[in-house]
């Protein structure tokens, strides 16, 4: 009885430790979100675009990731040093 109920400790304990790919995609969304600073139906809407993305797209989160920070870097316009801070705030997932 002790040995099932170890077994079945360890086992849980395996099990929540490693993340799975959708709560690796939910963790890269949230960042990405709140990158944005993202609230509301805005943040709402954003989360269920990104979610829903195909995973058969061929990109990577991290790239997937890239390409966002590309895109926010471009959209606002910066060069040179500004956007090498910004591009390297986005890709950590920290507010600046």
């Amino acid at each position: 009885m002790k040995k099932l109920v170890l077994a079945l400790l360890l086992s849980s304990f395996c099990i929540s430790v490693s993340a799975g790919p959708q709560q690796e995609k939910m963790k890269t969304c949230n960042a990405d979100a709140t990158t944005k600073a993202l609230k509301g139906d805005d943040r709402k809407a954003f989360m269920k675009t990104c979610l829903s993305a195909d995973a058969d797209s061929g990109l990577t989160a991290q790239q997937n990731k890239m390409k966002t920070c590309n895109a926010d870097a471009k959209t606002k316009a910066l060069t040179g040093d500004e956007r090498k801070a910004f591009m390297k705030t986005c890709l950590s997932g920290k507010n600046s």
